[in-house]
């Protein structure tokens, strides 16, 4: 009887009509809810549809229907730009109100700060700066000049940083930075962003003036409009729009003076930098102005807010790329809050300028413990693609020096060999390019960093193999023979004694990433702490056969035997890293020696420890 009360009192009500998706010019939508009420029914649980050749990668990227967390048309307010701006999306102008227009647009420029820096930490760049429809439909803003200017700016500063990128490769890090989904980054005009900024920019420097003359609160000048209807907040928002309109002009001089060639704009490029750092400060202060002169209430924390206001921006749908883009990820993203991303460009601007103050040092030496010291702060993608490029630029380094006679340099060599025709050779050839991709490395993050020395190194071995048969073969039993006047000779030993030293360097920088990485247990320190100091060892005694034959073969020619090694005695100096670690090696044998003592006597009882367990490992060599 309840089955059937159940029944009767079941009554079809009828389904709510579809919005009918448009169709574009090259697309036309079908309906498939037929087709998918039919799978249902004869699929069961674990089963699943997928076409010819469907594999594990397929898998992983396959549209979970229903799930909100990858079905990019669950959750989704509008099918299409179009749809969105007819429904009042992005409205240009924002407000007739010229007060609520200047609020709103100032909320728009720090919600693309926040995207902006989320897209720089390695988010895609539809879900984030392209977030914004203004930026997909740029020609809608030419009526309001100041977001016009603005969004073109914007526009043209990513097409830089994604070039800076993508010519220095390091983009493998995070595979979404580069991938434009078809988005209009290249406007037409965007080539003169810069004067148009600077035409609204000095609008409003007028405006600002005019504000702060002693009749600009009973008046306004004849030939010049105010900025808003609230006189008393004129100065205030003049001030807000100006540091705001300066950091993104001196931003995109400085990653234009960045990629001059062999580092000419680099002097221009730190006062640019400097300026962008004055002017973030300025943005900075100018929040509680703005979350002052709003009368709407802010609900939760004002620090994980997107803009200085704390209002929400209008003009953004992060779920509208990705059913118009499919490569788009459909997972919804969280954008770094306005002061998050103004402290991310505050600290790329640092490392930028630190890229800009280097003094561009020929020496390969200079230039690797350079890189290692500027890894320490832990820079972003953007600024290491800037020092990779700065380093690397066709194929030479700095764009200037070219790799042969880096590594001439680098193997203390004369500098009337570095036009040897020995740079002909293949394995030359091979080595200069290992050089290349080491640079290139170690600019880096540091996991990746430490995959691919892990990896280089088996190539400078094979690579000093190569050359000590290419030596071998071409001078045979004069090898073993002292000969000053053979050049040829001499560039051979040199670099062979250089490819060593160079191979111990990297396996040294490949232990150390390790610590820094946090990738050993207690109880492989012991194992660790070995082989650090047997490629130490080994690097000091590279060094010094490198200082050896540099010295007997240069500017000791003339000297005696006994003078010159009193000489090589003198000059040589054991690296520092060497030190230390002998060092910490007496600390450590003295330390040893006294704990026995102690527990001989009976002074001190032995407490277990990482080194002294069965969880002690060691490799077998």
């Amino acid at each position: 009887m309840a089955g059937t009360s159940a029944q009767e009192a079941t009554v079809d009500l009828p389904l709510p009509e579809r919005t009918p998706i448009p169709s574009g010019d090259h697309t036309v939508w079908a309906d498939v809810s037929p087709l998918l009420d039919a799978a249902c029914k004869d699929l069961q649980d674990g089963m699943l549809i997928h076409g010819d050749n469907f594999n594990l990668f397929a898998a992983m990227s396959a549209l979970e229907i229903m799930d909100p967390k990858m079905d990019s048309g669950m959750i989704c307010k509008y099918y299409s730009v179009d749809e969105a701006i007819e429904n009042g999306a992005a409205p240009v102008p924002i407000s007739f109100d010229k007060t609520i227009d200047v609020q709103c647009t100032i909320d728009i420029m720090d919600h693309l700060l926040a995207c902006e820096a989320t897209w720089h930490k390695g988010h895609s760049l539809a879900q984030t700066v392209f977030s914004c429809i203004y930026l997909l439909r740029p020609d809608r803003t030419s009526s309001h000049p100041l977001l016009h200017s603005y969004c073109r700016v914007i526009r043209a500063t990513c097409k830089t940083v994604i070039s800076v990128v993508s010519d220095a490769r390091t983009h493998e890090e995070e595979d979404l930075f580069i991938m434009t989904y078809g988005l209009p980054l290249n406007g037409d005009g965007d080539e003169k962003c810069l004067s148009m900024l600077k035409a609204v920019e000095e609008t409003i420097s007028r405006q600002l003036r005019a504000c702060k003359a002693p009749s600009s609160k009973t008046r306004v000048l004849e030939d010049l409009m105010p900025l808003q209807n609230n006189v008393e907040f004129e100065e205030g928002y003049c001030k807000a729009l100006l540091c705001r309109l300066r950091f993104r002009k001196h931003f995109y001089h400085v990653l234009t003076s960045m990629r001059r060639p062999q580092g000419r704009g680099l002097e221009l490029a730190r006062k640019h930098i400097a300026s962008c750092i004055s002017e973030l400060k300025c943005i900075l202060n100018s929040s509680e102005f703005l979350r002052s002169s709003t009368l709407v209430t802010h609900e939760g924390s004002i620090e994980d807010k997107t803009t200085a206001s704390g209002r929400q921006p209008i003009g953004f749908d992060a779920s509208l790329n990705c059913r118009l883009s499919a490569p788009t990820p459909p997972r919804a993203i969280k954008i770094l809050s306005w002061k998050k991303a103004v402290e991310y460009f505050m600290k790329l601007l640092q490392d930028l300028d630190v890229i800009c103050s280097y003094p561009l040092d020929p020496s390969l030496e200079s230039v690797l413990h350079f890189v290692v010291e500027f890894q320490k702060s832990q820079p972003d993608l953007v600024a290491r693609a800037h020092l990779q490029r700065l380093l690397v630029q066709d194929g030479k380094l700095y764009g200037r020096d070219p790799v042969f006679a880096v590594i001439t340099r680098a193997a203390a060599l004369r500098d009337n060999t570095r036009n040897h025709d020995i740079q002909k050779k293949e394995s030359i050839v091979q080595l200069g390019q290992l050089v290349i991709n080491l640079l290139k490395i170690l600019c880096t993050n540091g996991a990746w960093q430490r995959r691919k020395l892990g990896k280089i190194l088996q190539d400078w071995r094979v690579v000093y193999v190569q050359l000590e048969m290419a030596f071998r073969k071409e001078f045979g039993e004069k090898a073993n023979i002292s000969n000053d006047e053979n050049v040829g000779m001499k560039l051979f030993q040199h670099i062979l004694v250089w490819v060593e030293e160079q191979t111990y360097w990297i396996a040294f920088r490949f232990l150390i990433l390790g610590f820094e990485l946090e990738l050993y247990s207690e109880s492989e320190y012991c194992m660790v702490y070995w082989y650090i100091y047997v490629v130490l060892i080994k690097l000091a005694e590279k060094t010094n056969l490198k200082t050896v034959v540099s010295n007997g073969s240069g500017k000791r020619r003339g000297k005696k035997k006994r003078d010159s090694v009193k000489d090589v005695a003198r000059d040589y100096q054991i690296p520092p890293s060497v030190l230390f670690l002998q060092c910490q090696i007496c600390l450590a044998e003295g330390l040893t020696m006294m704990l026995a003592a102690l527990r001989n006597d009976c002074m001190m009882a032995q407490n277990p420890s990482p080194f002294n367990t069965e969880h002690e490992f060691y490799p077998l060599i």
